[in-house]
């Protein structure tokens, strides 16, 4: 957890349940840190991140009255997130089928699998070793501001970051790509 920002507790939650404007203010407000967090780790880009974290901000100011349990907030505002992530995702996956647009339906659908199948494998990383393979191989991001982002020397880094590609490629090997498709 992070030690400068924690997030509200349950009375305040309840009080902006409750219909309390200044509590749900405070809220939104205290939970920004975490929300932007979540969303830097599970994104592909800092935009996405962003836009990711101001639409789960969003969700929680106009549907706090839904959460069932005050102590909850956390992880319904990581699931709010994660989705939309995959949302934006699919918007992307939707761009580059239309742009492919000339290709066969059948290379389409071929296609949406093999990318389907990558964020599957991605998605069943252990959490340390997704961070470091999506802000390094799909962000783009450099290694020293991974290492520094993740409190890691960059050795160290460089090491996870090889156990990650080294995982997700034994996961794709054994899982084989759709029919009439070619391995990554």
């Amino acid at each position: 957890m992070n030690r400068r920002f924690a997030w509200p507790d349950e009375r305040l939650i309840k009080a902006a349940q409750d219909g309390d404007v200044t509590s749900l203010t405070t809220v939104v407000l205290e939970s920004q840190p975490h929300v932007r967090k979540f969303a830097r780790s599970l994104c592909a880009s800092p935009q996405d991140a962003e836009d990711a974290a101001q639409e789960a901000l969003i969700v929680l100011y106009r549907k706090i009255g839904t959460l069932r349990a005050t102590g909850a907030l956390a992880s319904w505002m990581f699931r709010i997130v994660r989705n939309e992530c995959l949302r934006q995702i699919r918007l992307v996956v939707a761009r580059g089928d239309e742009a492919r647009a000339e290709e066969s339906a059948e290379d389409a659908v071929l296609h949406r699998l093999e990318v389907e199948r990558i964020a599957a494998a991605v998605g069943a990383l252990p959490r340390d070793l997704r961070q470091v393979l999506v802000m390094r191989d799909i962000q783009g991001l450099p290694g020293k501001t991974v290492a520094r982002a993740l409190g890691l020397s960059t050795a160290a880094m460089k090491s996870r970051l090889h156990r990650a590609r080294a995982a997700l490629r034994r996961t794709l090997e054994t899982d084989p790509a759709p029919e009439g498709e070619c391995p990554p």
